[in-house]
């Protein structure tokens, strides 16, 4: 669906990125509106004995008595002098000349002071003064902005004690309290207050109630008593109030019930610019991403008199960067030009994360030089563009620019983008120190980032490092047990992964996806079967066969312990199959020497109108291959090249391997001729056959054209431990225990009949 943005004449993002900037609005600079308004002091006619004084410095006292203690503390207030204000205030109190709505007026200026610079030693100060007053002890405004301030300064238990102090409550005192637990985000007791209150009370809740508590449940993920609440709103004619409405919006779609949002959105008979930002936040963080630009267009069309704010362009450009809509991310960014929200710094970050994501790293670049402001989000999101980009280089020098230059602290989020780079290469000093820099600067509180250094020590085959992060986290969770099995399952030690997985277990934590994902691995990698059985055995008890990666990974256990008949029984049990699950059971049968199976099957696949990928179509060359299958290979080919899969490299080394063997030597040579890889297969293929004249030509032809062999590398495991070598070379750790397994292994082959064949070996060959 098209959205249609307000007229722009810039719109294309690769030749006008730089004109998006240059076209702000030159707006005139203006004196900030203050948040408290001060009258015109009044001028007296009548001289006090006080200013009766020539001295020209009594002028400036006689303007300043002149305030009113509302005013002197406004602008205390406003200048930031708290301290000042509260001393004012007392002096107030203490001189008794002034009226009770005066000293009112002046404590709930001083209140809402410290609530806003979140200073709370101040805050306690006024407290104690409004309690040891008997005219104000009482008020329900003062004591709702008392429960305010201590919630704004993130102390909802100072408002708590409060509260239970008062004597007397009313209902905006208990919307006060579950309105400062719900915002400093403990919504258990948000919710618990609202029982209290439902409970002890005659109050029923309003609409200032109902938004906080439905937040609150949304917070703990509890979609059934949101529900229960919707309902307690609907009884109390409250569904229909725009705030009420918001907040249902907001909740059913953190919780994924995108069709309940939608359907209270729909219902609401007033929408305002928040209840269009709810609605495109569900869609967008759902991953509906056609049907939340659809309601951003409903909004521009039905809306006229709403602009779209920082948070619906905020909202809007994730989905760009997810769906990599680079398109409708430049319409979007034309948008923010046109509004003159270009220079908010949220845009801007969100603007240089769309074009990182879409691989426009030049444009990401030129955004992050003109923000002027720069704060961590900002260079966390130029880091990151250019660690997924691979550059480490850059990456890292961002990494110390942003330390050393701007002096702004990297984070949780600043160290898991510098990660990648690190551990893409193996390189297991660079993720130790960023390791050690992140436990200098107290970075590593965060479960993510333990959990990722633990990945990263893993990927890098520093398992040993990877168990002491695993080891020293004071709480570990699934995620964290995950990573050291995956860890250990792909680059470590097997049957420690197993062994993990059952300490997982008895610990109480119960396994997710990820979790039998990396045993299943482990297993396959042991090639045991009992522990395979076992582990399909926990996924049926625990319903966890629903999943389709798990489906595929015990799939390919079965077939890596060469028990292709157990592999099919849960290919024809599984009712929705993937072509992943079908190109497992085509590899399963061919690597297993079931050439015949593996043509039915595919055949099968054929006729129930599924598209072959290109490891489908590698895997069925390879069965004709063996079959000397020449016509089956032929109409394959032919389908091949319709499906335009032909150019992928390993489809086309299985098609020249497929016709060399059935005889074509001539037609397989014509394929791919600049590839060295297809030269050494034929070569190898006229030496099986003794034509060795045509093995030197095809070599002088190499040689002609510059093409060279790559150095082979082989791996072995021995007693648990795998070894890798290379062409060459001569010194290898752990030779002496390869040798006695080669040994081994040739002493079994000769018994079984089996010898080398040698006959295809050309020995003048370098190499």
């Amino acid at each position: 669906m098209a959205v249609v943005a307000p007229p722009l004449s810039v719109l294309d993002h690769r030749l006008h990125l730089r004109q998006h900037h240059c076209l702000r609005h030159q707006i005139p600079i203006s004196i900030t509106t203050p948040i408290f308004h001060y009258p015109i002091p009044h001028l007296s006619l009548f001289v006090t004995k006080a200013s009766l004084s020539l001295s020209p410095q009594t002028h400036p006292s006689t303007a300043a008595t002149s305030l009113s203690p509302p005013q002197q503390i406004q602008q205390l207030c406003q200048s930031q002098n708290l301290s000042q204000a509260y001393t004012a205030l007392q002096k107030a109190f203490d001189t008794n000349i002034y009226t009770i709505s005066e000293l009112s007026e002046s404590i709930r200026v001083l209140l809402q002071a410290c609530g806003q610079h979140k200073d709370v030693e101040i805050g306690k100060k006024v407290h104690n003064l409004v309690y040891s007053s008997t005219h104000f002890v009482n008020d329900f405004v003062l004591n709702t902005k008392i429960i305010t301030m201590y919630s704004l300064c993130g102390s909802p238990l100072d408002s708590r004690i409060a509260f239970d102090n008062l004597q007397r409550k009313n209902l905006f005192l208990w919307n006060a309290l579950i309105s400062g637990y719900t915002r400093n985000e403990h919504f258990g007791d948000a919710i618990g207050v609202f029982y209290e209150m439902l409970l002890e009370t005659e109050f029923k809740p309003d609409n200032f109630t109902m938004p906080c508590v439905i937040k609150a449940c949304g917070g703990i993920g509890d979609v059934g008593l949101g529900q229960s609440v919707h309902g307690m709103s609907v009884k109390l004619g409250l569904v229909l109030d725009v705030f009420v409405g918001n907040a249902l919006v907001a909740m059913y779609g953190k919780q994924g019930i995108v069709v309940d949002a939608l359907r209270v959105f729909e219902n609401m008979p007033e929408r305002n610019l928040v209840s269009w930002n709810s609605m495109i936040c569900s869609f967008s963080e759902n991953g509906f991403s056609n049907e939340c630009f659809g309601v951003f267009r409903r909004m521009l069309l039905e809306e006229e008199s709403l602009v779209p704010d920082v948070a619906t362009l905020v909202t809007l450009l994730p989905v760009c960067a997810g769906e990599g809509g680079i398109d409708m991310g430049a319409v979007v960014h034309g948008m923010a030009v046109k509004l003159g929200l270009c220079d908010k710094l949220m845009v801007s970050n969100a603007l240089m994360d769309t074009y990182s994501k879409c691989g426009l790293w030049s444009e990401s670049e030129i955004i992050f030089c003109m923000i002027e402001n720069k704060n961590v989000v900002s260079w966390n999101s130029i880091i990151g563009s250019y660690s997924r980009e691979g550059n480490k280089r850059e990456t890292f020098e961002l990494f110390m620019r942003m330390q050393m230059e701007e002096k702004i602290r990297p984070n949780e989020i600043t160290i898991l983008n510098v990660l990648p780079v690190c551990f893409e290469n193996s390189e297991v000093m660079c993720v130790k120190e960023l390791h050690c820099y992140s436990l200098r600067n107290g970075i590593q509180s965060d479960e993510m980032l333990a959990n990722a250094f633990v990945a990263a020590y893993a990927k890098c085959g520093s398992t040993r490092s990877a168990e002491h992060v695993f080891y020293v986290m004071e709480v570990r969770t699934v995620n964290s047990c995950n990573a050291i099995i995956g860890g250990h399952a792909q680059n470590g030690d097997p049957s420690k992964a197993i062994e993990l997985f059952f300490q997982m277990t008895e610990s109480g934590l119960d396994p997710d996806f990820f979790s039998i994902g990396s045993l299943l691995l482990a297993c396959s990698r042991l090639k045991c079967l009992q522990y395979i059985k076992e582990v399909h055995g926990f996924i049926l008890r625990n319903g966890l066969e629903i999943d389709s990666f798990i489906i595929i990974s015990l799939l390919s256990c079965y077939i890596r312990c060469g028990k292709t008949h157990l592999a099919r029984i849960l290919f024809n049990e599984t009712r929705d199959k993937s072509l992943v699950l079908w190109n497992a059971m085509l590899t399963g049968y061919t690597q297993n020497g079931l050439f015949h199976e593996s043509l039915d099957l595919f055949h099968q696949m054929l006729s129930y109108g599924i598209q072959p990928s290109e490891i489908a179509i590698t895997s069925i060359f390879g069965a004709c291959t063996q079959l000397s299958a020449l016509r089956p290979g032929r109409e394959i080919h032919c389908f091949a090249l319709k499906a335009n899969l032909i150019d992928d490299k390993f489809v086309c080394c299985s098609l020249i391997d497929m016709y060399a063997k059935c005889g074509c030597l001539e037609l397989s040579q014509r394929l791919e001729p600049y590839k060295a890889e297809n030269y050494v297969l034929i070569s190898n293929l006229y030496a099986g056959a003794g034509k060795w004249n045509d093995v030197r030509k095809v070599r002088g032809m190499m040689k002609e054209t510059g093409l060279q062999k790559d150095v082979g590398c082989s791996w072995i495991e021995v007693e648990g431990k795998l070894y890798s070598f290379g062409v060459g070379e001569e010194i290898l750790e752990g030779s002496g225990q390869m040798g006695k397994t080669w040994k081994r292994l040739e002493d079994k082959i000769s018994r079984i009949g089996h010898r080398s064949d040698t006959n295809s070996v050309l020995h003048e060959l370098e190499e």
